[in-house]
């Protein structure tokens, strides 16, 4: 009973096309917004902050950015941890020169770096597609690992190769506490998931869905491949970009070209196939997946009271995180977003047989 749309009738197209049509899933992300704006602050300890919250919230972000690419377009990438480098270089290299500039332009920049990148990397797109766009996508990392690790510009010609941000304000405010991070990550994240959230649902992302369901036809019908295509690259990489330099600036801190290398790439492509490939919230479910899990693992001994070396410890760690991601993708393909799905039907039947 207490999840039924019974009764909320449509009067306009407007209300039809609405973010949350079902006034219940609209009062939910009402109320967890405000929960994690008002409410976590009261509670959260500072390992609660840094290895939990900011990490599954920006994380979210370079997840969205795959998504909107991979789950919405049909285009397989395998280069996101290169233009999550892109974006916290670019971010570097502005607030380095420009100091005035203003924390959120920073990121903005960022972004939009990443974003001629993804362009011109997405122009294989065009001619190729499947796991020979993932090959070209990949090469791309490689290159732009090399190129930050070579190139001494980007690093401010730094003799070890790693980078440091200095103090980081907003409007005066200094971001120099770890509730502080919370608040501002978490703001950039719900601005950037509403309007991920919006895209999707209009023109541009029809086309994408048209694409990623069948691209000749999609072409017959008068939708342009190359339009689309680039779109949800230059999407994508943006929000892509702006991940890395929040993760660079507010969750590393000081970092070299290797925090961004195959193995960051690999967790945000695994984050959108457990969280549910065409989703929004899938990207969170997902991020939120990848995260926790390994906290959990690496915790579990020691809850079950059984002694065990730290090398053991990850050992196992990597064993089961395997297992673990392979027996759920088995029981459901489609991610934790048709979990949560399968339980608002439920909701909706309940409590009579079904």
């Amino acid at each position: 009973m207490l999840y039924r749309e019974v009764g909320q009738f449509k009067t306009s197209y407007d209300a039809d096309q609405a973010i949350f049509p079902i006034a219940q899933d609209r009062w939910f992300v009402i109320g967890l917004v405000a929960f994690a704006f008002l409410a976590v602050p009261l509670f959260a300890g500072q390992y609660f902050y840094t290895e939990v919250l900011i990490p599954v919230l920006i994380l979210s972000i370079a997840a969205i950015g795959l998504n909107i690419l991979t789950g919405y377009c049909g285009q397989l990438s395998l280069g996101s941890g290169g233009f999550m480098a892109v974006g916290a270089y670019a971010a570097y290299n502005l607030a380095l020169r420009v100091p005035q500039t203003n924390i959120i332009l920073v990121f903005l920049f960022a972004g939009v770096m990443a974003m001629l990148v993804g362009l011109l990397f997405g122009l294989p797109s065009l001619r190729i597609k499947g796991f020979y766009l993932a090959v070209a996508t990949l090469a791309s990392q490689f290159f732009l690992e090399w190129a930050f690790a070579r190139v001494k510009w980007f690093t401010n010609y730094a003799p070890s190769g790693s980078v440091a941000v200095g103090r980081i304000e907003l409007f005066g405010i200094p971001i120099d506490t770890p509730g502080r991070t919370y608040i501002f990550v978490l703001a950039m994240t719900v601005v950037l998931a509403l309007a991920a959230k919006n895209l999707v649902r209009s023109r541009i992302g029809r086309m994408w869905m048209a694409i990623r369901d069948m691209d000749i036809a999609a072409e017959i019908i008068g939708i342009r491949p190359l339009h689309a295509k680039l779109s949800a690259f230059a999407v994508s990489s943006f929000y892509i970009g702006v991940a890395g330099a929040l993760w660079g600036f507010l969750r590393l801190g000081s970092w070299e070209p290797l925090a961004f290398d195959v193995n960051r790439s690999f967790q945000v492509l695994f984050m959108i196939i457990i969280g549910g490939l065409g989703t929004i919230l899938g990207s969170f479910l997902g991020a939120a997946f990848i995260v926790l899990l390994p906290i959990v693992l690496n915790q579990l001994p020691s809850w079950l009271g059984i002694p065990m070396s730290t090398d053991t410890i990850s050992h196992l760690e990597f064993m089961l995180f395997g297992a673990i991601i392979v027996l759920f993708l088995i029981a459901e393909p489609l991610g934790l977003a048709r979990l949560w799905a399968i339980g608002k039907e439920k909701l909706r039947l309940w409590p009579f047989p079904y």
